[in-house]
């Protein structure tokens, strides 16, 4: 019906329908992002060599999903994604403040010589871009580079229509 709706609301133009129903997952998932999380999945991939692995703890409300085989494989992709590219935070909130102020500064050296009014926007267009790197739910999916994992995670949540939430990683390799 959701679908039905947007094509209506998009005139049939099938670009326009699928933006209506990101837009509409989007406000789905906002409502749901105070809801208590009692349930989950921990995942865990090893890379072929042996030599690096991950941890993922995968939470959402329900038994109901925690055992469903798309809710796993999520976790164990998640899992996957974490052994590949290695973020250092799983959300923007979780950046330390001396971290980010050490940045600061490094960029801030960077822009010296650049127009006082534009040296804000700048410094915040550099910030955003270095830690996007680091930030698990920011990243690019190493299976989907069109799709951030934030964004698998958002569909989840419009699919099982409960809250899911990246709760913890851990990455460990031998070097």
């Amino acid at each position: 019906m959701q679908c039905k709706k947007a094509l209506e609301e998009a005139g049939g133009d099938m670009e326009k329908a699928r933006i209506i129903l990101r837009k509409y997952g989007n406000e789905q998932a906002s409502k749901k992002s105070d809801r208590t999380l009692g349930a989950g999945a921990i995942a865990a991939y090893v890379h072929t060599t042996g030599q690096v692995a991950a941890l993922v703890r995968l939470s959402c409300e329900t038994d109901f999903v925690a055992k469903n085989e798309e809710f796993t494989a999520l976790a164990r992709d998640i899992a996957m994604h974490v052994t590949a590219l290695s973020p250092l935070y799983i959300t923007r909130e979780e950046i330390p403040e001396a971290a980010f102020e050490k940045a600061k500064e490094v960029f801030r050296d960077e822009i010296a010589d650049k127009p006082a009014e534009l040296q804000e926007k700048i410094l915040s267009g550099k910030l955003d871009a270095y830690f996007k790197e680091q930030i698990l739910l920011e990243q690019s999916f190493v299976k989907d580079p069109d799709r951030t994992v934030g964004g698998l995670v958002e569909s989840a949540i419009q699919k099982f229509g409960e809250r899911i939430v990246v709760s913890a990683m851990s990455r460990l390799s031998v070097r």
